[in-house]
């Protein structure tokens, strides 16, 4: 483990839209200083007063040039902000010294610089939040019960994680946007890899390998997303297992695809003008209100058949609902990523590129925080 930079104890959080909630307040008990940045020092006020922490954080209008004069070695910064523009910030934090956290994927950039990270003792914490960030941790959690029961002979794997913010109370859309339409738009524009029948396979429309899943009593449609493949690996899969199925997806409410059928009409059509603008007019048309309702749902299942007969098969469910003050997506993003932060605060984490998910021990410890923290979820698993 490579040491980190001590931590100063001041955290600059960055953005404060629909993603932020109460993991803001989480970090403020452990972080003696904290400052929220967002597009306008007024805009900022308003969060804090939404979240009841005005007087408390110290709002801040964001520029980089701001940023960087407030900045010191040893603070941290957290973004959340959108996936591409973490750039800026995670170059200013290498330069200066300073911690970085996210919620997001592990980017190219982030693995450009983690050896300038690591030679300044600068943590980069990242896959820390609801999908990607818990669901790691319940993949970690059920590979390594399942490989401490029947060990790294060979065996036969079904594998599968879908998660999906849905709104509460359904309505005729069978949606509910808790991030930009642009950026969902894009993501069903994006090529899924996956592993099914012990093939790999991949589609161009992801939407048009949607297949239904039952939890409880209740349906949903579920797609593969991105590329699930790479996550094998990652999640500690034993070698001499053989991957019959593996799939990281997206949930949605049963009805969606008859009810997206214009929206997938359009995204045939591929053309990016018309695109954009459709993405525009699901803006006007299903906009988020102070009167809304989400539901976040995450499910995480693991089936493993030995050759010699013996199996072991388990899965966790987080299905919980926003309220008046948060949404559910706002508290299982910013909740987990708080976490990262107060290990980054700790010196528990090394310097260089890290996830909050780790493996099986430290991905339990992970749980057990968040299960004390409100983040309330269920698991199966074998006697």
């Amino acid at each position: 483990m490579t040491e980190p930079i001590a931590s100063t104890g001041t955290v600059h959080w960055a953005g404060a839209g629909l993603s932020t909630g109460s993991g803001l307040a989480a970090v403020l008990e452990a972080a003696p200083r904290v400052l929220l940045w967002h597009r306008s020092a007024e805009r900022a006020g308003k969060s804090l007063d939404r979240l009841g922490l005005s007087g408390r954080v110290a709002p801040r209008a964001l520029t980089p040039a701001a940023l960087s004069a407030a900045l010191a070695p040893g603070d941290i910064v957290v973004s959340m902000l959108p996936p591409a523009e973490h750039t800026e910030l995670l170059r200013l934090c290498v330069d200066r010294q300073a911690h970085f956290a996210c919620g997001s994927y592990v980017s190219d950039t982030m693995r450009d610089l983690a050896p300038a990270a690591v030679k300044n003792g600068t943590v980069i914490l990242a896959e820390a939040g609801l999908d990607p960030g818990i669901d790691h941790l319940f993949a970690h959690s059920l590979i390594g019960r399942a490989r401490a029961r029947l060990g790294d002979a060979p065996a036969r794997v079904r594998f599968t994680s879908y998660c999906g913010g849905v709104p509460a109370v359904p309505n005729a859309f069978r949606y509910r946007f808790s991030w930009a339409p642009r950026g969902v738009l894009g993501a069903l524009r994006t090529p899924a890899r996956y592993v099914a029948e012990g093939a790999r396979v991949t589609v161009a429309r992801p939407w048009e390998a949607a297949t239904r899943q039952t939890i409880g009593e209740e349906t949903f449609e579920v797609y593969p997303n991105r590329d699930s493949v790479p996550f094998i690996d990652q999640y500690g899969v034993p070698p001499r297992w053989h991957v019959d199925t593996f799939v990281r997806g997206t949930l949605r409410l049963d009805g969606w695809l008859r009810a997206w059928e214009p929206v997938f009409a359009e995204l045939r059509r591929g053309d990016d003008a018309g695109i954009a603008a459709l993405a525009d007019d699901l803006a006007t048309r299903y906009p988020t209100t102070d009167n809304d309702r989400d539901r976040a749902v995450l499910l995480v299942s693991l089936d493993v058949r030995s050759d010699t007969g013996d199996g072991w098969e388990g899965h966790y469910l987080l299905d919980t609902v926003g309220d008046a003050v948060e949404s559910a997506m706002a508290r299982c993003v910013s909740r987990p990523l708080a976490d990262g932060v107060e290990q980054i605060l700790r010196g528990l984490l090394p310097a260089g590129l890290t996830r909050a998910a780790r493996g099986a021990e430290e991905s339990e410890q992970a749980l057990a925080r968040l299960a004390g923290q409100g983040i309330g979820f269920t698991r199966r698993l074998p006697g």
